[in-house]
């Protein structure tokens, strides 16, 4: 709805709208309701409706404190009902400086029907009315998952800006995101929201030149929505990893996208995406090596473990890119989280060079054909000569054992705690 269209109420609305107001204003001073001889020549439906309304504001009890607030009340939400679009710009400020105060004011003016008359706010041609709009349902947003809900179903996401976003006022873009941060957080209380009409919006700040806090604010708004499955989906095919990927190196940001990522890592569809990217693994490897960042060091070493489980593919890239020394840095100064899964990976790299030396080592069975054309007396010899080749790489690699372990009791007091975990003795690195 442009500025100058003008908004009509029926006759009937306005006598709801007023007697509404007076008895929350009765309700405040005087503590309980009008009589019915007090109310307008209504029908009975209206009166029925009237009914459950009252019961609303009674239940809020409203959080207003003086006398003069519940007149700038009164005021303001007439005002921004009725009023021009100067009159709704100084509501807008009164109504956010009253929800400020406390829930229960947040909780009556939602009751009182503020909610869809700032949404349409925001379509609004003029930055400095769309900002006091923003700013209003912030305040109103905060601690309310009901006035959340109320923003949804007045379809607050159809009014998000979605093309040229660097023509866009800074301050507007960072109090968008900041309100999304809020509304996001439905998706953690089971609502359903259209997850795909916000991350045009989030990803396209990400992508363009906006500030660091409108950045930290759209990270937070990804995180709350990538919390849910059914959203991995829609972040996925909005191109959300590639804007990860480019910010995770951005200290800032970090923690926040590696959070991200690893929800996304959970499903197929995150896991192949990932795997796609050209930067990946190389930028968690080197995030492994921020040890004043122990936080982003357990977030790194959990994608790659998710990255390396099951897939000789990405262990030899890894292997190639230099992880094994950074995990070993990491399971001998790292945070004891990020100890335990460098440990669990380096135990896959351990197992694999293994099962390699043995392939091409040691007796091979295989090769010992026995058949009706041997006789038995070739047969025994074959099996004696087998046991003695056991027995002599036996011996070996128990010498091999003894020695590594007799040279290992001149190492530094570090390396010795590699002994806590049963799995890391004896690692070939």
């Amino acid at each position: 709805m442009s500025d100058s269209t003008p908004r009509f109420y029926s006759y009937s609305t306005q006598l709801r709208f007023f007697t509404r107001i007076r008895r929350f204003i009765q309700l405040k001073t005087a503590g309980k309701c009008t009589k019915s001889s007090d109310r307008f020549d209504m029908s009975r439906a209206d009166e029925e409706e009237e009914k459950k309304e009252e019961q609303e504001i009674m239940v809020s009890e409203g959080g207003c404190r003086t006398e003069e607030d519940l007149i700038v009340l009164q005021r303001s939400v007439k005002q921004l009902h009725f009023g021009s679009l100067e009159d709704k710009d100084v509501a807008a400020i009164e109504i956010k400086r009253l929800a400020a105060e406390d829930l229960k004011t947040r909780k009556s003016l939602a009751a009182l029907g503020v909610i869809p008359s700032l949404v349409s706010m925001l379509e609004s041609d003029v930055s400095a009315r769309r900002l006091l709009a923003i700013q209003a349902l912030i305040e109103l947003a905060n601690g309310s998952h009901t006035n959340k809900a109320l923003m949804v179903e007045a379809e607050i996401l159809k009014k998000l800006p979605r093309t040229n976003l660097d023509l866009l006022d800074e301050l507007v873009r960072r109090e968008f995101a900041t309100l999304l941060v809020s509304i996001s957080a439905l998706a953690t209380a089971q609502f359903p929201i259209a997850s795909s009409e916000m991350l045009s919006f989030l990803i396209g700040n990400l992508n363009s030149k906006a500030s660091i806090e409108t950045n930290e604010a759209c990270l937070g708004a990804l995180y709350n929505l990538s919390t849910m499955l059914d959203n991995i989906g829609p972040l996925i095919s909005n191109g959300v990893v590639p804007t990860l990927m480019s910010l995770c190196l951005e200290k800032e940001a970090t923690e926040k996208v590696l959070a991200i990522l690893g929800n996304l890592m959970v499903t197929v569809m995150g896991k192949k995406a990932m795997e796609n990217d050209p930067m990946v693994p190389q930028s968690f490897i080197e995030i492994m090596t921020w040890e004043e960042k122990p936080k982003c060091q357990e977030l790194a070493a959990y994608i790659l473990m998710i990255l390396a489980y099951q897939s000789s593919a990405q262990r030899e890239k890894m292997r190639q890119l230099g992880i094994v020394p950074v995990l070993l840095e990491v399971a001998l100064l790292g945070s004891p989280l990020a100890q335990k899964r460098a440990l669990k990976i380096l135990q896959w790299f351990k197992d694999e060079r293994q099962t390699k030396i043995g392939a091409h080592s040691g007796p091979q069975t295989g090769r010992i054909i026995v058949s009706s054309l041997i006789n038995q007396r070739e047969s025994r010899e074959g099996n004696k000569l087998m046991m003695k080749s056991m027995v002599k790489q036996s011996l070996d690699q128990n010498m091999e054992l003894i020695t590594r372990r007799a040279n290992s009791a001149t190492d530094s007091s570090n390396l010795k705690s590699l002994d806590i975990c049963s799995s890391s003795k004896s690692l070939p690195y």
